[in-house]
């Protein structure tokens, strides 16, 4: 399989969600980051994008409540190429009803190749880049040969 790039534009696709225990801390991020995260598309889950909504001031693109099934909707944005960046404040403490959600959420953003922080460092990290001031090319792996496999019933 051939590596092919996709363009990640200037105005970046950002998905953000965190758990219940980490939302304060995602909160004062994002208010710290509140210039850089307003020139940017925001989607979130549930309760965390209103609270992004209210605290960043622009609007959000609101999914359902990761265990209602948000998280999963954001993991099918990621394969369809419509987030570009993944902001997850999660626990690791505290066990979720929907751990196998997370799970898939982490993967899939993986599989994509689209940058992911789980933690207020790494998004620090991310978020202070020059790679976010422009157009980025993301390097995936070209899953067309897995697609149009020969299966064997």
């Amino acid at each position: 399989m051939e590596p092919k790039t996709v363009l990640i534009p200037d105005r970046k696709r950002i998905a953000v969600v965190a758990h219940d225990n980490k939302k304060n801390d995602l909160l004062e991020w994002v208010r710290y980051n509140k210039g850089t995260l307003s020139r940017h598309q925001l989607y979130a889950t549930g309760t965390t994008g209103t609270l992004l909504e209210k605290a960043v001031g622009v609007p959000v693109h609101k999914l359902q409540s990761g265990p209602l099934g948000g998280d999963q909707q954001v993991g099918a944005k990621i394969a369809d190429g419509e987030i570009d960046f993944l902001i997850f404040f999660w626990d690791p403490l505290q066990p979720m009803p929907h751990d196998p959600d997370v799970k898939a959420l982490l993967r899939i953003a993986v599989v994509w190749n689209i940058p992911i922080a789980c933690n207020r460092a790494s998004a620090d990290f991310m978020i202070s880049s020059t790679l976010m001031e422009g157009e980025y090319e993301r390097i995936l792996t070209d899953y067309e040969g897995y697609k149009n496999r020969k299966l064997s019933v």
